[in-house]
């Protein structure tokens, strides 16, 4: 640890194992067929070094961290690296056999073989529409094992020097309710790795492979000691908070998550003891998204430049009990992983705030991931699957309104245009847009959630869904209010408009029939009485707060001159 580092030089050599991870990500999204990798790009790259330990990750999903690495240390227990070969391919999805974190992410891990030997691994994880299972999608909140959530998949050889077995991809591909599409974008997840290891024998070539592998180090070490710096500057202690789901995915009451932070020296540990059990239904948090969740927190809290690598992995200890909901026993469903992962980060957020200046502390966001997933036929024969993850209100800030309408902490998809939706699939796009007052109330204004209504325009239409924050909203800090929570009706504008829960798997739709998901606004920042009267004439006059919600929400003096101001504006 007395070793001298030039951050210039780390930055510098971070950054061009970056651009080979950008380069695979380019290949692996403009090249599949799928519109949830093509267009909404639910999908992650990395690189390893031979010892499995991460040495770059491109800037996509922070949760597909955990599958990236789960898969590539699975492979590692699993085969010999004396065994590999160059254009070898290994295939695994598994929570429980194969570092995974649910079953639709597919990880495609292959070793970089140079000088005769194992030097490097490429790897790419990509979110797949169907992994069969008992519901389109493959992900149900109310599924109880993991036996219904799809084709299992632990670690197997899917190409061996360079020649894919077909074997293998007829038993995976069969097994999902797509086969044809699933075969063509595996088939472009293994090219994509191919990709990222031409372009890391061309930086051996250029550097030599003793240089690159003594960066490697270097950069580990690196980055280790920078966080270590990062947390000796925190006041020793534990600091605890707690966040809650809804439910289980079975109904009940609402789900603990308590996060307790421990700070001793430059050595951090987060620990989860007062965590529920865990779940009946499909919420549980395996243990490698659970290591991808604390990464992310960390960095993004001490140290979001920090190099996106496996060094900053020795600082941080994480103690999860067995069994509970963060640390579940097998079989237990995890298909819907990531809204609980996104509730653990509020909780890890929370407990991180006494320790931060105030300047620094960031309201809670809508917290959640809900997956939308319609599938029937094709309009000109065939089946169809489409999912779409949808975002919401992000928690304001000191000096800003949180942002709206974005996917928060560990998911980071884009949404899929309307256009493409209604090309692809026989479903029209009825509303895409923001919901009024949603945002919770303060000096600055929480993010407001979005409103998705999408109708069948034939009959025979499945749909499933699983979300959360329907019940308890987005906290404000400092004084800021709650955020509005997430609702979910069929039929909104008729006359057999029903509200329905938040995970409801298999309903039945007939042409003309809609599903309207309105999604969780984030939590404000501060006393409203303090916001600014621009500021709030400029979110009627926008659409983002009513006139009633305004003058109840925020009152004090300067209410109605913003109203008069914001109506003399819209004229």
């Amino acid at each position: 640890m007395s070793r001298e580092f030039d951050p210039v030089a780390m930055e510098v050599f971070s950054n061009r194992l970056l651009s080979i991870t950008e380069d695979m990500g380019n290949t692996l999204i403009r090249s599949s067929f799928s519109t949830n990798i093509k267009e909404r790009r639910d999908c992650s790259v990395g690189l390893f070094d031979a010892r499995g330990r991460l040495i770059a990750q491109a800037s996509h999903v922070p949760l597909h961290l955990g599958s990236l690495m789960g898969g590539v240390q699975a492979v590692l227990k699993t085969y010999a690296t004396g065994d590999m070969e160059a254009g070898d391919a290994f295939i695994c999805n598994d929570p429980y056999l194969a570092g995974g974190t649910h079953m639709p992410d597919i990880s495609i891990v292959s070793p970089v073989v140079i000088d005769g030997a194992v030097q490097f691994f490429t790897a790419n994880i990509a979110h797949h529409s169907d992994v069969g299972g008992s519901v389109p999608g493959s992900i149900s909140g109310a599924a109880r094992t993991v036996f219904e959530e799809g084709i299992r998949i632990p670690v197997i050889r899917v190409a061996s020097r360079g020649v894919v077995s077909d074997d293998i991809m007829r038993l995976v591909c069969s097994n999902t309710r797509e086969p044809e599409e699933r075969a063509l974008d595996l088939n472009v997840q293994i090219a994509t790795n191919a990709r990222g290891t031409a372009l890391l024998e061309s930086l051996s070539d250029r550097t030599g492979l003793g240089k690159v592998l003594g960066a490697v180090d270097d950069l580990l070490a690196y980055t280790n000691r920078r966080l270590r710096n990062r947390i000796a500057l925190l006041a020793d202690g534990s600091y605890s908070c707690t966040s809650y789901l809804d439910d289980d995915g079975q109904g009940g009451d609402p789900v603990a998550i308590a996060a307790t932070v421990h700070i001793a020296g430059d050595a951090l540990t987060l620990d989860f003891t007062g965590t529920s059990g865990q779940a009946r239904g499909a919420m549980n948090v395996p243990e490698s998204a659970l290591r991808a969740t604390v990464y992310y927190s960390i960095k993004t809290l001490l140290d979001p430049n920090l190099p996106p690598n496996g060094g900053m992995f020795e600082a941080i200890a994480i103690d999860a009990p067995d069994g509970c909901l963060v640390n579940p026993r097998h079989p237990a469903a995890v298909g819907a992983r990531s809204i609980t992962c996104n509730k653990v980060a509020r909780a890890i957020f929370g407990a991180f705030a006494p320790l931060l200046s105030d300047d620094s502390v960031m309201a809670a966001g809508h917290d959640s991931i809900p997956a939308i997933v319609f599938s029937g036929e094709r309009r000109g024969g065939g089946p169809f699957v489409y999912l779409e993850t949808v975002g919401g209100g992000s928690g304001a800030r000191a000096d800003s309104d949180g942002m709206d309408a974005v996917h928060v902490h560990l998911t980071n998809t884009s949404n899929l245009p309307a256009e493409a939706l209604e090309h692809e699939y026989p479903l029209m796009v009825d509303e895409y847009g923001l919901v009024e007052d949603s945002g919770g109330a303060g000096q600055h204004r929480g993010g407001v959630g979005i409103a998705r209504q999408i109708r069948a325009m034939q009959d025979d239409i499945v749909f499933s869904i699983r979300s959360d924050s329907h019940v308890i909203g987005a906290p404000g800090v400092f004084g800021g209010a709650e955020g509005a929570t997430a609702s979910l009706i069929k039929n909104a504008d008729g006359p057999d408009r029903e509200e329905l829960s938040s995970k409801v798997s298999h309903i039945e739709m007939k042409a003309g029939d809609s599903m309207r998901l309105e999604t969780a606004g984030g939590g404000g920042y501060g006393a409203p009485e303090t916001r600014a009267p621009s500021a709030l004439a400029a979110d009627i006059r926008d659409g983002l707060v009513s006139r009633e919600n305004a003058e109840q929400d925020y009152g004090g003096p300067f209410v109605e001159q913003a109203v008069l101001t914001a109506e003399g504006e819209m004229g």
